[in-house]
């Protein structure tokens, strides 16, 4: 999950996804929908403490665990 500056006022800026997407995956916009970010909460509310994070941050959550940790070498412009 990171978050990016908004695209529109109802946008948090957060952007959640698996971290096994392909790039063919990611091309095909049918695959991407907009959410509620308490929508996501409600899936998954570990989310909950890191959303009053500023812009330009990261986090994952690798396999086996259940919070998230915080990415220090991710770069926004990865994700344009």
């Amino acid at each position: 999950m990171y978050r990016s500056d908004s695209s529109r006022p109802e946008d948090s800026g957060w952007r959640f996804f698996a971290g096994d997407e392909s790039d063919s995956y990611m091309a095909d916009s049918s695959n991407h929908n907009v959410y509620s970010v308490n929508t996501i909460a409600n899936y998954d509310p570990s989310i909950i403490p890191y959303l009053d994070s500023p812009i330009g941050s990261a986090y994952e959550r690798l396999p086996d665990m259940q919070d998230f940790i915080k990415v220090d070498d991710w770069d926004s412009a990865d994700s344009a």
